[in-house]
């Protein structure tokens, strides 16, 4: 079976099929809709043959349906029928559930993606658990407001560092993981990551929807997985 990955993201959409080497992408942001979302992907995906779709939203996925809308796009998420709209199955789960799949290696594993908000999951002993840590209370705001491309942009890029670092030892403190992966785009600016900690990959993003169709009961195989 062929796969569509849709990674979408605050700022882009990026797509990617079982047998392309490329990934391709378009510019989503506030405005984004979900039939926004649908008709950028045909249009950019016009020429690849794919059966089914693993789509990584960034918020919260309970069960594969939507919980919430978005807090960095548009509205109308909730409760869209995306399987009508491709005219193909369809799983979704968060975003940073699907990277932290796509890094897995066994163990107890935490992913937090630093991008234009925080994403986090844990896989534990092959079983993912997708959380969402980025709203919780920290100083005077959230983890999210202070790590997130909000906290770079009012913070600078040496206090965003500093903060993002507090928050990882912290978090690391209260979940107690044997691994931890730093993925999103913002971790490059990470000029040294804390102990236990290794960089992810933005690419993990696609093995993580393509491993999904292999484990639908979201537990994760520690193998390497090849599209």
């Amino acid at each position: 079976m062929k796969i569509l990955v849709i990674d979408v993201g605050g700022t882009h959409v990026k797509v990617l099929a079982s047998g392309e080497k490329e990934h391709r992408q378009f510019v989503s942001g506030k405005t984004m809709t979900p039939r926004k979302m649908v008709a950028g992907v045909k249009r950019i995906t016009r020429d690849w043959k794919y059966d089914a779709i693993s789509l990584g939203y960034p918020g919260p996925v309970v069960q594969g349906v939507i919980f919430s809308e978005p807090k960095n796009l548009g509205r109308g998420w909730i409760g869209f029928d995306f399987a009508k709209a491709f005219g193909k199955k369809v799983q979704i789960v968060n975003d940073a559930a699907m990277q932290a799949l796509g890094g897995y290696k066994g163990g107890r594993m935490l992913f937090l993606g630093l991008g234009t908000g925080l994403g986090t999951a844990m896989i534990v002993d092959g079983v993912l658990a997708p959380m969402e840590l980025a709203h919780l209370p920290y100083k005077k705001g959230t983890f999210e407001d202070y790590v997130g491309i909000r906290g770079l942009k009012k913070y600078g890029e040496q206090k965003w560092k500093r903060h993002v670092i507090d928050v990882i030892e912290r978090l690391i403190a209260a979940l107690e993981p044997s691994d931890v992966v730093i993925g999103g785009g913002n971790v490059k600016r990470l000029d040294v990551l804390p102990r236990r900690c290794r960089p992810g990959d933005n690419a993990n993003a696609f093995i993580g929807g393509f491993r999904l169709w292999d484990h639908p009961s979201t537990r994760a195989k520690p193998s390497k997985h090849r599209r």
